[in-house]
Parts: structure tokens; C-alpha cells; sequence
């Protein structure tokens, strides 16, 4: 089997030993897929590509207009593949192994103001107080206020929101645990907002007959919890309410404002880590900036030179 469609036995290893999620295989999908039709166009295929081949892609995905961080993801999955063909006797090379990736400038997270995300989160509450009791509206409301103190809270990722299950915030717990990539579970503090949140939520979620089911945020969905696509939509529909532009606000946008406000505030990158539940610290290190700030603005203001 592994001989007739390497690439899907690839997709196989990373879901089996790696506990890739569903999205991330798709991903990986998507890329290989792409470089496979090139090298059919060409004649070629995995077991006799060659170093030149991959340039020759990797050419092509510039004449396309790929930016140079999609060319580098593609590029990424192409050396996994090659390199899992050769640890497992498929090739006897790896074409890929001298190649380096398009170069490309450091991408800072896009984030929020701690007054921006103030105003966004009153605008949430507003439109709790402002619905008629126990409308449809009030509990709509009381769902997205609930996400986003949730969200600002933890800065967990928007499908691991979406997807807690009822019992993951009880009541009188300071934390919440999470079940992230790969089936890894963390505990993450809550904070007291995001614990009232949760409490009028659950409230008007009762009252309306819908806290019988398994998930913290249910939905007529085929998941049976809420969509990411629905809570970006909501998230939206808020931030116009308080004057910001939609365009510049999303789910992640909001779990980079959460790592990035720990971090101005003097949390250990370390702890950030853990919080956000990343693997590697490298993954982490994207809020370097935000510490390099830090630690000019603490030189400038106490260091004892600078009174002279």
C-alpha cells in the first residue's frame, strides 16, 4: 500500500505518530497534492524527482504569485515527504535535503490594544443588556460575550474554543482544561470576567432548554458544537458595534493580543508557551518583538547610567 501511494502513507505517519489534527492533514494534502500534478506535468514522480525538479516547482510557485511563506509551507511539507520516502526504503536519496527555502521577512502577529479589546468586550456585554429577556438575542449575546472573555482569558486556539465540552469550565474551578493538538490536554487559568461570563451564559442557556448536550457552545452543525466560521462571523458583527474594523480582527487575532499583553506585562515567554499550548518555544518565539520592547524600555527607564 505504502508503495502504491507514498504520499497518503506519509499523511498515515504524521496522523498516527505525530497526532496531526484533521486540519493540519488536509494542509499537508493540499501542498502535495500540488506538487504531485507538477511533476506528472513534467513527467516525473516522487521516485525519480530530482533536486532540479524542486527548484523547477518552486520557480513555478513564484511565476504563480505565491508569496514567499506559502512557497516555504510548500516547501516544508515536500521535505518531510522526501525525507519519510528515504527512512523508509522508498528512495534511495533525498532530493530535497540541500534545498533552502524562499526567504522570507519575519511575520509579527497581528493584535489588538488592550483599550481596543476593552471596548470590544463592553460592546459584547452592551448587547446582553440591551436584548429583551430570555429573546433568542439575549442568549446569542451572552454566547458571543461568553467566546470572547473565554478567548481573552485562555488564548486558546478558536477550534479548541469552539469545541469544549460542557464540563470542561465548571463552575467553581479557577481553570479549564483543554484538550489540544495531537490529543495533548493543559490546565489554563480563568479569570474572574471570564467566569461570570460563563455563569450568565449557562444561565440563559438553561432557561432556554439547549444545556442538555455534550458541549459547552452547542449548534445545529454536524459537529453538534459551533462552527469557527460562525463565531469569526459574530466576533465581527461585535467589533463593528464597537467601532473596529472587522478586517482587523479575528479569532487569532485575539489569541496573539492575549500572548502578546501576558508578555508586555512581564510573563516568562515560557509561560506563554504553556499557555498557548505550544510544542516547540520556537513557535512562541513569534512575540520576541514584544519582549525586545520590553527589555528597551526597562534598559531606558531604570537603568542608573540614564539619570546622567
Amino acid at each position: 500500500m505504502a508503495k502504491a501511494n507514498p504520499a497518503e502513507a506519509f499523511l498515515d505517519m504524521l496522523a498516527a505518530e505525530r497526532g496531526a489534527a484533521a486540519n493540519t492533514l488536509d494542509a499537508y494534502r493540499r501542498d502535495l497534492g500540488d506538487y504531485h500534478d507538477f511533476l506528472v506535468d513534467a513527467g516525473k514522480a516522487l521516485h525519480n524527482a530530482t533536486t532540479d525538479d524542486i527548484k523547477a516547482y518552486l520557480r513555478r510557485l513564484k511565476s504563480r504569485g505565491f508569496a514567499a511563506s506559502s512557497s516555504a509551507r510548500k516547501l516544508s511539507a515536500i521535505r518531510q515527504l522526501h525525507r519519510f520516502l528515504y527512512a523508509e526504503g522508498l528512495r534511495g536519496d533525498d532530493p530535497a535535503a540541500i534545498l533552502e527555502g524562499p526567504r522570507r521577512a519575519p511575520a509579527l502577529p497581528k493584535i489588538l490594544s488592550v483599550e481596543e479589546v476593552e471596548r470590544l468586550l463592553a460592546a459584547a456585554h452592551r448587547a446582553i443588556a440591551e436584548a429583551p429577556e430570555q429573546s433568542p438575542a439575549r442568549l446569542a449575546a451572552a454566547r458571543i460575550a461568553c467566546l470572547l472573555e473565554l478567548l481573552y482569558a485562555t488564548g486558546l486556539r478558536v477550534s479548541e474554543l469552539v469545541a469544549l465540552p460542557k464540563t470542561a469550565a465548571k463552575q467553581a474551578e479557577p481553570l479549564i482544561l483543554v484538550r489540544g493538538k495531537g490529543g495533548r490536554e493543559r490546565l489554563v487559568p480563568l479569570s474572574e470576567p471570564a467566569r461570570r461570563a460563563i455563569s450568565v451564559y449557562r444561565g440563559l442557556l438553561a432557561a432556554a432548554g439547549e444545556a442538555d448536550g455534550a458541549w459547552l457552545f452547542p449548534a445545529d452543525s454536524r459537529s453538534g458544537h459551533l462552527s469557527r466560521q460562525v463565531f469569526a462571523r459574530d466576533l465581527k458583527a461585535v467589533a463593528a458595534r464597537a467601532g473596529i474594523g472587522a478586517a482587523r480582527v479575528s479569532p487569532h487575532v485575539l489569541r496573539h493580543a492575549f500572548a502578546s499583553h501576558l508578555l508586555q506585562n512581564g510573563a516568562d515567554l515560557r509561560v506563554v508557551q504553556e499557555l498557548l499550548g505550544h510544542a516547540d518555544i520556537s513557535t512562541t518565539q513569534i512575540y520576541t518583538h514584544v519582549l525586545d520592547a520590553r527589555m528597551k524600555a526597562m534598559v531606558r527607564d531604570l537603568h542608573p547610567l540614564n539619570e546622567r
